[in-house]
This record gives C-alpha cells, structure tokens and sequence, in this order.
C-alpha cells in the first residue's frame, strides 16, 4: 500500500548532524536519523500509526521519557535502546546532559502491522501485541537487523521485499507477542515478557515494584505470574528484582565516586546498612570490599 507517515512533532535543542535517509516501503517508512541534543533539550511526539525507536548508542544516562504531560517531575524513566510506542500514544523527551545519538524510526501503518502478524498468531493476539508499548535495553539480535536495515535504506541495493522482510524480522524480535490466551504453555514466560521486566526495573532503580505490579507490567495475573516466574528463572520476583538492584549497584561502585550512602540512597535502601546487608546476601561481601577488590584488581 502506499503509505505517507504523519506524526505531530515539536523538538527544542535538537539538531541533525547530516542528512536524514529514509526509504518508503510497503505500509512502512524507514528514517535514519544522526543528530545531538543539547541539555535541555526536549521533544514531543504523538502518532496515529505503531512506530519504533532504535538507538545505535547507549542513550539511557542522557535522555529521559514519560507518557504524561508535563510528567518528568514524578513519571519520568530512562530512555532505552529500542522503543515500540502503539499508535495514538504521546511521548516527551528531555536531556539531562548534551548527547550525540543516531536512531532508526520505523513508522508503519497500523493495517500493515495487522496484515504482516495475523496469519501467524491470529487478528487477537497481533491486536493485542500491538496495544503493548515495548522498552527495551538489551538489544543485539535487534540492533543488528536495525543495522542491516539502515545500510539498505541509506544505499537501496536489492529488491524492496529484503528491507520489508528487515522490518518485520525487528517487529516479531521487539513486540510482546503473547501466546493465545496470553500464557505461555508449560508455565515459563517469554523472552520479551523478561525484557519489559528488566526494563521498567532499571528504569526506576530508585524504587521497589510489588509483586503485583512486576505481573501487571507483563500483562498475568499475581498469582500465575509468581508461579511461572519462578519456573522460569529458579528464584522468586523479588529475589530476582533484588539481584538486578545489586547489580546497578555494582555499576555505580565500579563506574562513579558516589559514596556507598550516597549509591544506597539513589537504588531506593533505607540506609547504607541496608544495601551493605543485601550486597553481602547477593555477592558475598560488602560494597566496600567490592569496591576495592575492583580498584586493586
């Protein structure tokens, strides 16, 4: 089908460093884009079309997100490496800090979204799989596609159906695709139900998620969610979200000079005693001696 985006957009401190490339396909269009933020800088954009985010550089420490008007003082999280915001969904960006950056945006008509999943999973599921923003950090199978798919729209070389084939490799690897009536057989859950998880608890390092937000954040129910969870990755919710939480702690002991009091305070522990104490629960030792073993080592 022939497909022209439209997207309402307004961007303050924003600018490219080189030409935008982009290639129109069928229902879809690819735009490459190499830019630099300054600090400061922020950004809106509203949609009426699905439309993916994917950055080639780590943009988390720099850039912030929020889906509510003027809600960076309470509702903000870090922007992630790759982004699926569904059609109709607002979003506001703000930099913390000057940052050059690239992306590839994939805007894709929402009937070309329908027409690509349901013969594989039927008109429910890709319904539903497109009704789910997606965030996610890690990226490598995904990133390589986008890599791919960047090259043949910056240097058209082969027939039209390669990129759209790109494409729809980065949409079935990026969406949360659930299984049909939205378990997974065999009680384990999915590879991208784990990346929304992981996602929004790096996003908000700073607090803890209850059991039953971790289940609403995948879209089960507290119960079923506890029960395949634990099937899935041999430990329960909130052990598991105390690991991730020890391990950004470890990045801030290895990567920053912030204070042990200071690192227990931005990770949501009440004290320093308390993340002393569930750091030696994880990895054996205290944060200190970490630290040290880090610098000498």
């Amino acid at each position: 089908m022939s497909y022209r985006h439209s997207m309402a957009c307004h961007t303050e401190g924003i600018r490219a460093l080189a030409p935008v490339k982009w290639r129109g396909l069928d229902g879809l269009m690819s735009v490459f884009w190499d830019a630099e933020g300054e600090a400061g800088a922020k950004a809106y954009y509203l949609s009426p079309d699905p439309r993916i985010v994917i950055f080639f550089n780590d943009v988390s420490p720099h850039i912030q997100m929020t889906n509510r008007e003027g809600g960076f003082e309470r509702h903000y999280r870090r922007m992630t490496r790759a982004l699926y915001v569904p059609a109709g969904v607002p979003l506001w960006t703000s930099f913390t800090s000057s940052h050059r950056f690239s992306h590839l945006d994939l805007h894709v008509h929402k009937d070309r979204m329908l027409r690509f999943l349901s013969p594989s999973v039927g008109a429910s599921v890709a319904l539903t799989a497109l009704r789910r923003p997606v965030e996610v950090q890690d990226i490598v199978a995904i990133e390589k596609l986008a890599s791919l798919l960047v090259d043949e729209v910056s240097h058209p070389s082969k027939h039209a159906v390669y990129a759209e084939s790109l494409v729809g490799s980065i949409v079935t690897g990026l969406l949360d695709i659930p299984e049909r009536g939205g378990e997974r057989p065999g009680g384990r859950l999915t590879q991208a139900q784990m990346n929304k998880l992981i996602a929004r608890i790096d996003a908000c390092s700073g607090c803890r998620l209850t059991v039953a937000e971790m289940a609403a954040t995948v879209g089960l129910s507290e119960s079923w969610f506890a029960n395949v969870f634990k099937q899935t990755t041999g430990t329960t919710p909130l052990q598991w979200q105390l690991g991730r939480r020890i391990d950004l702690a470890r990045k801030l002991l290895a990567e920053s000079d912030l204070t042990i009091a200071d690192i227990a305070v931005q990770l949501g522990f009440s004290d320093q005693a308390h993340l002393t104490k569930a750091f030696r629960q994880v990895a054996g030792e205290t944060p200190a001696a970490w630290r040290r073993m880090r610098q000498t080592g």
